[in-house]
């Protein structure tokens, strides 16, 4: 990636442009780079920001979706921000969902991808084979709809962080509180513009947990791109951009 990640007071993040704000949030499994066809896009008209969520530096008791959270207000406080249109992928969809349920007044929309927070589809409860590569290749082709989208070099970091048992520990942690963090209840209180854009071959939040979102969000709109998985923003990201530019000059003078 062509982009320079900065590290200030305890906090990585890339920030690329300026005008008004997008912060994108990666997955459980994601990275920076997940988001690099975004960034590309959206730099010459809006500052784009992607902290680094700290998934493995976090002391145990409080890995989950809530330290998370917090730790995105710890970050939109460090730089001042307000009125951010959040995009979240997977996990990253999820943490904005509860970081919108309670400070809604710092949001000014939500685009929502993957997102967890319903119903997911995960590794489960372990990894079973994480020592074979094969094995993990497959669950990384799992997460797209083409099994060529997952790299070797997708592959190879996906492997290394699992074959990490420090990091292997907060990945479980990590996915585990997810799943226990059900939001079917706090979702009616989010009353800022949601856009749901899902892939509609997603075997990881199914088509199914869009369509609920979109039925439990008072101000949501549901978009699909067909033959794409769950990370439609790496998988399809010319379709992801059109849409995800519709929606910002919808929401621009409101």
């Amino acid at each position: 990636m062509e982009f320079t990640v900065k590290d200030e007071k305890g906090f990585k993040y890339i920030e690329e442009g300026e005008g008004e704000v997008l912060l994108l949030l990666h997955g459980l499994m994601g990275a920076l780079s997940n988001w690099e066809e975004v960034i590309k896009e959206f730099r010459n008209r809006y500052k784009v920001i992607i902290p680094l969520l700290p998934i493995y530096d976090m002391p145990l008791l409080n890995t989950g979706v809530k330290g998370l959270a917090n730790y995105v207000h710890k970050f939109i406080k460090f730089k001042k921000l307000d009125q951010v249109i959040l995009l979240g992928n997977s996990l990253g969809g999820h943490v904005a969902l509860v970081y919108t349920v309670h400070h809604q007044e710092k949001v000014k929309a939500l685009l929502l991808t993957g997102s967890s927070g319903l119903y997911e589809n995960s590794f489960g409860g372990s990894f079973p084979k994480r020592e074979s590569y094969d094995f993990i290749k497959e669950k990384v082709e799992f997460t797209f709809y083409d099994p060529a989208t997952a790299t070797k070099e997708l592959v190879d970091e996906v492997f290394k962080i699992v074959n990490d048992r420090s990091k292997v520990i907060k990945i479980l942690a990590m996915a585990k509180s997810a799943i226990r963090h059900n939001m079917a209840k706090d979702l009616i209180k989010i009353k800022v513009p949601v856009f749901l854009i899902w892939g509609k071959n997603d075997k990881i939040t199914p088509p199914e947990v869009a369509e609920e979102f979109n039925e439990l969000l008072p101000n949501s709109e549901l978009t699909w791109i067909d033959q794409c998985g769950h990370a439609p923003m790496m998988e399809r990201p010319q379709e992801f951009n059109i849409l995800t530019n519709q929606f910002l000059e919808k929401i621009k003078n409101k």
